[in-house]
Formats: C-alpha cells, sequence, structure tokens
C-alpha cells in the first residue's frame, strides 16, 4: 500500500492530510523514518504483543488443561476462538478510524486487550478462557492493522518498506518467542502470568500512544455496512463450530445444520456485498488475479501450518516427556531460521518473481511438514532442532512472500480493503488450521498403544504437509510479477 496517496472517499477531504500523502518520489524533508521512530517503536509493540498472545498459550496448553481440568487436545477452543475473533473484527478497523481517528482507536484496543487479559488472567474454567478470549481478541483485531495504516499514512514511499521490516520483525519474534515465555513462566511461576504480563505493557503502550500516534481521520465517515458485518460475523462462526465439531462428539444433524447455516449466511453476504457502495469486504477484489490467489494460497498454506506449534509442544511434552520450558526452547530456532532467510526475501523475489519463488517455496513447506514424522521420542535434540530452523527458514519466505502478493496488482484506492481482507483470511485460516490439526491429532491418538501422540503427531503432519501441498496448485495460478508495486512486510 504506497505511501503516497490515502487510502479513502477521493470526494471527502481529509482534516489530518500530511505532506507526505502527495504523490511523491523522493522525500522532500528529512527522513520521515528518523521523524516517526517512536511512532514504528510503538506499532512494532503492538505487533509484538498481538503475535505473542497468538502463541504464548501453545507451550501452557497441558499445564492449563490440567488445572482446568479438562484434556488438552480441548483446549484448541481457547485458541481458535481469540484468532476467529480477530478475523471478524479486523474489517471494522478502517470504519473505526474514519470515524473516531486513529489515536483514539489505538488507546481503545490496548484498553480492551489489557481488559481481556486480565480476564483470561483469573479465569476459573475452560468457558470462561474462552469469553476472555474473544474479549481480548476485540483488541488486538485493531493493534496490527490500524498500527499498519497509520506507518503507509506517515512514512515515505522509500523508507516503507524498511519500516515496515522492522515492524514485522518484532511481529515475527513475539509469535516465536510465545512458546519459549509461556514455558518459562509454567515452569518457574504460573500459568496465570501468561495472561497478566499484558497488563503492564499495556500500560506503557499508552502511554507511548498519547505521545507518538498522529490522529487520521475523516470529517464524514462512510456508513458502516452493519447487515455485511453481521452476515460475514456469522458465516466465520459456524464454519468454525463445524471445523471444531466434525470428526468429535458433535451430533451429525447439529453440524449438518451449522454447516448448511454458513452456506446460507455466505450466500447472502455475496448478494448483499454487491448491492452495498462500501460492503465490509469488497468481493470484486477477487476479480484481480493476485488478489485471489493471495488469499485462497493464504487459506490452503495456513491450513496446513497454523495447528504446528501447538503439535509440536504436544510431542515434544506429552510424547516425549519433555519440560515446558525446554519445549518452548525448541521454538528459538525457528526464530532464528526466520531472521537468517529474511534479509534475502526481496532478492529472491526479485530473481525469480512471485509464481516460481512461491510455488517452489510451497513444496519445501510441504516437505518440512512431512519430514517432522520421522522424529521419535529417542531423536536427539539437536536434530529436531534443526528440523525447527529449516521449518522457519522456509516459513518465512512462505509469509512474505504471501502476505505483499495481495497489494501487487491493486491501485491506491483498493489497499486498504486489500489489507483488510488479506489479514482477515490469514485469521480465518489460522483458526480453521488449529481446529483442523487437533482434530487430526485426536483422530490418530486411537491408532496405537505404544506412544500415542508420537504416532498422532507422525500422521498428523503427514496430513497436514498434503493440504500445504495443495496451495502449489493455487500459486501456479500466477502469471509471473517480479516487482510489487505496493511493497510491505508480513509476519
Amino acid at each position: 500500500m504506497p505511501a503516497d496517496d490515502v487510502i479513502e472517499n477521493p470526494h471527502t477531504p481529509d482534516v489530518h492530510a500530511l505532506p507526505s500523502d502527495k504523490p511523491a518520489l523522493a522525500p522532500a524533508e528529512p527522513s520521515s523514518k528518523a521523524r516517526y521512530r517512536g511512532l514504528i517503536w510503538l506499532v512494532a509493540a503492538g505487533f509484538f504483543m498481538q503475535a505473542l498472545d497468538s502463541t504464548i498459550v501453545n507451550t501452557a496448553v497441558p499445564s492449563i488443561a490440567n488445572a482446568l481440568e479438562v484434556t488438552p487436545l480441548s483446549m484448541r477452543t481457547a485458541l481458535t476462538s481469540y484468532v476467529l475473533t480477530l478475523a471478524i473484527f479486523i474489517p471494522m478497523s478502517p470504519w473505526l478510524c474514519d470515524r473516531f481517528g486513529t489515536r483514539k482507536v489505538y488507546a481503545g484496543a490496548i484498553l480492551v486487550f489489557a481488559l481481556g487479559s486480565l480476564l483470561c488472567g483469573i479465569a476459573q474454567s475452560l468457558p470462561q478462557l474462552v469469553a476472555a478470549r474473544v474479549v481480548q481478541g476485540l483488541g488486538g483485531a485493531a493493534l496490527m492493522p490500524v498500527g499498519r495504516y497509520v506507518l503507509v499514512r506517515s512514512i515515505d514511499r522509500r523508507e516503507f518498506v524498511s519500516s515496515m521490516s522492522t515492524v514485522a520483525t518484532f511481529g515475527l519474534l513475539g509469535s516465536v518467542f510465545g512458546p519459549l515465555l509461556g514455558g518459562a513462566i509454567v515452569e518457574y511461576t504460573h500459568w496465570r502470568l501468561i495472561f497478566l504480563i499484558n497488563v503492564p505493557v499495556s500500560l506503557v503502550g499508552l502511554w507511548l500512544n498519547t505521545r507518538e500516534m498522529p490522529d487520521y481521520r475523516l470529517d464524514r465517515a462512510n456508513r458502516f455496512d452493519m447487515l455485511g458485518f453481521v452476515l460475514f460475523a456469522g458465516t466465520s462462526a459456524l464454519c468454525l463450530l463445524v471445523a471444531e465439531t466434525v470428526g468429535g462428539h458433535g451430533r451429525p444433524l447439529w453440524i449438518a445444520a451449522s454447516g448448511a447455516g454458513a452456506v446460507l449466511l455466505g450466500a447472502l453476504y455475496v448478494r448483499h456485498s454487491r448491492r452495498t457502495p462500501f460492503p465490509v469486504s469488497d468481493l470484486s477484489l477477487l476479480k484481480v488475479r493476485s488478489v485471489w490467489v493471495a488469499l485462497a494460497g493464504n487459506l490452503f498454506t495456513r491450513l496446513g501450518v497454523s495447528g504446528m506449534y501447538l503439535l509440536l509442544v504436544l510431542f515434544l511434552q506429552i510424547g516425549c516427556g519433555w519440560s515446558p520450558l525446554v519445549a518452548g526452547l525448541m521454538m528459538v530456532p525457528q526464530a532464528l531460521g526466520s531472521i537468517t532467510v529474511k534479509p534475502f526475501i526481496h532478492r529472491l523475489l526479485a530473481q525469480f518473481g512471485y509464481r516460481r519463488l512461491l510455488l517452489g517455496n510451497t513444496i519445501l513447506v510441504s516437505a518440512v511438514l512431512c519430514a517432522f514424522a520421522l522424529l521419535d521420542t529417542d531423536t536427539p535434540t539437536w536434530i529436531i532442532a534443526l528440523f525447527v530452523y529449516a521449518y522457519g527458514m522456509v516459513m518465512s519466505v512462505q509469509y512474505t512472500s504471501m502476505n505483499t502478493l495481495v497489494y501487487v496488482d491493486v491501485d491506491v484506492k483498493q489497499a486498504s480493503m486489500a489489507s483488510s481482507m488479506a489479514s482477515t483470511a490469514q485469521y480465518l485460516s489460522m483458526s480453521f488450521g488449529i481446529a483442523l490439526a487437533t482434530l487430526l491429532m485426536a483422530g490418530f491418538l486411537g491408532s496405537s498403544d505404544r506412544h500415542p501422540y508420537v504416532w498422532a503427531f507422525r500422521w498428523s503432519v503427514i496430513v497436514l504437509g498434503l493440504i500445504t501441498l495443495a496451495a502449489s496448485w493455487v500459486f501456479s495460478r500466477l502469471r509471473d510479477t517480479r516487482e510489487p508495486r505496493v511493497a510491505t512486510a508480513a509476519g
């Protein structure tokens, strides 16, 4: 999304337009990155906090399940409810910014996120924890899209990619070090601190917000598509309900009714979106080849990889008997692999283009996932670390390439909607991916009497690897595009 234009109604003046909003190939003033250094750190902290909370629970799943007297696999609802809430409410963020201003919206997001964290920390049962995670997701839904939007408005085009790379690196570190921090907290303190530590961090974020956050808004915001939002939210929730209950102990009639309801609400949304001038998700963008390929490729890739953290933690802690801290420590090689390859991704895209790079790398991702089936209880630690390191390398290439592809062929006025749709698709597929991974694990658990979690892990990753391989066909539909007109970093 280019920094030289504003994503808004062209007939509505912006009361907070910046000089950098005017089309320019070079900055007319000193480095915008230096001028907005505090803003970059604030947005990076938001990315880190949101990504951290998406993964920090994974390592603590066995301990939390034991404390709440439920099975580890039933904890998937606490994971999927958070990311599903992100997916549902992210499309609301652009309208909230237009209506109330970025400073108020970001402050509100931090406050709601802190409240949800507090409620998670005092939850006494799994339903209470799930409800608190929904509240937490309400706040987290605005942190990433609002932060990205503000950087687009504030940072000059030539410095935007490097600024977003800084922010995305913190998001990456949050998602990788979340399991490590979760394991350390569980082993040495109490699992409730996993959530309660967000409260003081949020207070610091509020202080930075008052100092560093610009206040961008419109004099007159477009009318919010409430009907479309309700239809979209209902479709997403029913789809996840089906994904969580199919193959489990859910009643067939209930599953069928939920699936039919999802199809009906989805069809109603498609019909509604064609008739409203400002839909919550503009499906007409799917006519752009790079957009639908990016969204569909994201879906199939994340269906295969989103549950990998949880499965690996269950394999190491329950299957191999590792402590939460050591199991969390095994996620560090993933961060190292991601950081190792990240400086070279831009060159790889320039040399091979999106089509060839994503096609080849998706096959590598699938192969690495299937290779995890070779692990056993007596596999040396350094070999497991090597597998995780390789996984981090290929996933860093995959995420960055997929999440920048959506901007390649969209014009300036469509970039904000494309960003919202990409974020929504990302978190929807993550919630479905976690549900799918746990259902596979549960299905394979009864297939072996000896080391059942090891057996279930092996077959689950093979199936997930084959699902990921389907994304390679999606990416083969691309034309050979080398250089994006709009570049952004993603985690």
